[in-house]
């Protein structure tokens, strides 16, 4: 079995530097642009076959260039929709507490957002779903950086300051192999 996994099109919140979790923002014409973009990507691999995406405007309207350029169906999952980053939410990403509240584990995000140990479950639980679900397949996930964050932590050891660091671009595509 094989996974692949991006990030949504950029956002308007992506090109300045704000925090986007919950705020459901469209595309702008760049991440329309890299979605597209991504479609090509994924036409070209030829080996997709299926979709599953956070339900979020940005990450679905990036899942939609690839269904309708590859002819696949996609599948919605409520745990992929980005991390609740509570009182961060639409500050800027230098906000003084919001790197180091990243990898407080049992620390929920900006006081009434998830802990990394929430979203770490509900991520780790879609993954496991899709393992079984779709067995055999090779699937696309499209989702958000917090969420591919984690993806990673899935299938390779990180240590804090490995997490910390990790980024995904947008339209970035990476693959894992089962």
């Amino acid at each position: 079995m094989k996974i692949y996994v991006t990030r949504h099109g950029q956002t308007d919140y992506n090109k300045d530097e704000i925090i986007l979790g919950v705020t459901d923002l469209p595309l702008n014409d760049t991440g329309m642009a890299q979605a597209r973009e991504l479609a090509e990507n994924a036409a070209k691999l030829g080996d997709i076959d299926i979709i599953v995406s956070s339900p979020m405007k940005r990450a679905l309207t990036t899942a939609k260039a690839v269904a309708e350029r590859c002819g696949l169906d996609i599948i919605t999952d409520e745990r992929l929709r980005e991390w609740d980053y509570g009182e961060y939410e639409g500050k800027s990403r230098f906000t003084e507490g919001f790197a180091e509240n990243k990898v407080n584990f049992g620390v929920r995000m900006g006081k009434t957002g998830e802990s990394l140990l929430q979203l770490s479950h509900r991520v780790y639980s879609v993954l496991d779903d899709i393992k079984k679900k779709y067995s055999g397949k090779t699937v696309l996930i499209v989702c958000h950086g917090g969420i591919c964050r984690v993806i990673e932590t899935y299938f390779n050891d990180m240590t804090n300051e490995e997490y910390s660091n990790w980024f995904m671009g947008n339209c970035q595509l990476l693959g894992y192999e089962l």
